[in-house]
């Protein structure tokens, strides 16, 4: 690896490239899913080569390929300086970067026990023993199991000196099942929807998930929801769990806190952000003074943990709101000298060798309070708790949205008195967080990992992750009008 990356930096360097780096990332990957009590896939896929980006003429140039022979990583490298050129042929202004102190490391991310060395007749069991308990207990239509493992390994090479080996390996396991009724359908998941839970962990996560312990609740709560009453319209009091809170945090925080979308160099794909430079100055209150969220990419275990991103810059934890105000960005070596910053914090990564690095989210999180979820069901005297995330809906300027949970269970006299479906709500992003009054403590604490957040043209799929508890929100605007129109906001 490190070879062939100092080989295309080299070959770029004599091309006539002012700055090069090169990636050489081989990924390995294995799926196992069940549906119905039958095995309904298994996949295995492995892909190799040289991602090559250059400065040329003070623009940007990339080229790739999946040939490894010294002769085609050259060519590479040669054509990533003649795009370079080119697009100097359109530049509004020469890239600069921020310094970085270019590293030599290798880092390699331990798990307890290798998912892949575990047998695929004992994945399938695990899978399909939980389909089985989903059967006895309400046997639901639909029930599907999920298991997926991830190894990457990466080698990172720059004109500068920069040599940089890492390894990480990652773990997704989940569960649901959907109940069937007359006009409706329902559906619950484990740990939570979209997949299950996925982290930087080994087989051991699946095993402390514990699948089969659940299977049972999803089946029986999925088909109590076909009886349940509906969601109410208007206005309530809202707490959200972990997996319902994490993806709003990923839509109204995550994305609007990326540099380029700020400055409107990624607009097409998802949409711009609210969150404009000259908020990150003025004291912008961007929620509740409860409201403290980090952008850390050092978790232990997070799906967006790393020890470098794809520019060599360290993977660091910062600031983004403190105490309801907003006060830090996502940024490149490129967009943190736009905002006078000068360093990246450093979260630069594209999804294979073969993309462009973008800034992505790292882990994007909640910082607990000091709350248990018991004291705030009991202190909240009547409302709902929202649990794993449905649907989500969001402008291009990731301010105005409406989201949807699986299942919301009632609170009265601040205990949960029974089950209710399709709950539904929406707000604008500043008044909703400004409407936090509680979060829960660190024990109820869960870095939720996101492996499918989609960004850039062509698109890339970035592995993200959200640290977040249960939070309180007051006076949230439920469901929808009784004529069927959605709320206006304006």
């Amino acid at each position: 690896m490190e070879d062939l990356t100092k080989l295309a930096v080299e070959a770029a360097r004599e091309a006539g490239a002012a700055y090069a780096d090169a990636r050489y990332v081989r990924t390995r990957e294995e799926q196992t899913s069940t549906r119905s009590g039958k095995v309904e896939s298994l996949a295995a896929t492995e892909s190799r080569g040289i991602g090559v980006r250059v400065l040329a003429d003070g623009a940007w140039g990339f080229a790739a390929t999946s040939d490894l022979s010294r002769s085609a990583i050259v060519e590479a490298a040669r054509l990533a300086v003649r795009i370079g050129r080119a697009s100097a042929t359109t530049k509004k202004a020469d890239v600069a970067l921020a310094d970085c102190d270019p590293a030599v490391d290798s880092v390699t991310a331990e798990v307890k026990e290798d998912p892949f060395e575990v047998p695929l007749e004992e994945r399938i069991s695990l899978l399909l023993d939980c389909d089985r308990l989903m059967v006895q207990a309400a046997n639901p239509a639909v029930r599907e199991g999920h298991l997926r493992f991830v190894r990457e390994e990466q080698h990172f090479a720059s004109s500068e000196g920069a040599s940089i080996y890492q390894e990480f390996t990652e773990t997704g396991a989940g569960i649901e099942c959907t109940a069937v009724g007359e006009g409706e359908t329902q559906t619950r998941s484990y740990p939570g929807s979209h997949g299950g839970q996925m982290a930087t962990r080994g087989w051991e996560m699946v095993e402390e998930l514990d699948l089969p312990a659940h299977a049972e609740e999803v089946a029986r709560e999925a088909t109590e929801l076909l009886e349940a009453p509906h969601f109410p319209s208007g206005e309530a009091d809202l707490i959200m769990d972990g997996n319902q809170l994490a993806l709003q945090v990923h839509e109204s925080c995550g994305h609007p806190i990326e540099l380029d979308r700020v400055l409107g160099t990624e607009a097409s794909y998802a949409g711009t952000s609210f969150l404009t430079p000259d908020k990150l100055t003025s004291g912008f209150r961007y929620g509740s003074e409860h409201v403290n969220m980090t952008a850390d990419a050092t978790l232990s275990g997070g799906l967006g943990s790393f020890a470098y991103d794809d520019e060599g810059v360290p993977g660091q934890r910062t600031d983004i709101v403190k105490e309801g105000i907003f006060c830090g960005y996502l940024t490149s070596r490129e967009t943190a000298l736009k905002i006078g910053q000068r360093a990246s914090n450093g979260t630069m990564r594209a999804d294979g060798w073969d993309a462009l690095p973008l800034i992505r989210m790292t882990n994007i999180n909640l910082e607990p309070g000091s709350w248990t979820l018991d004291e705030m069901i009991r202190d909240m005297g009547e409302g709902y708790l929202l649990r794993s995330n449905s649907s989500w809906s969001i402008d291009d300027k990731r301010l105005n949205f409406q989201f949807g949970a699986e299942i919301a269970y009632r609170i009265e006299g601040g205990a949960i008195t029974g089950v209710v479906r399709n709950p539904t709500y929406t707000g604008i992003t500043p008044q909703f967080w400004g409407s936090c009054d509680a979060v829960a403590n660190r024990e109820h604490w869960l870095v939720w990992g996101v492996p499918n957040c989609g960004k850039g043209e062509p698109g890339q799929a970035a592995h993200v992750g959200h640290g977040v508890s249960a939070a309180r929100f007051r006076k949230v605007r439920v469901g929808v009008l009784e004529n069927g129109a959605e709320p206006d906001h304006e």
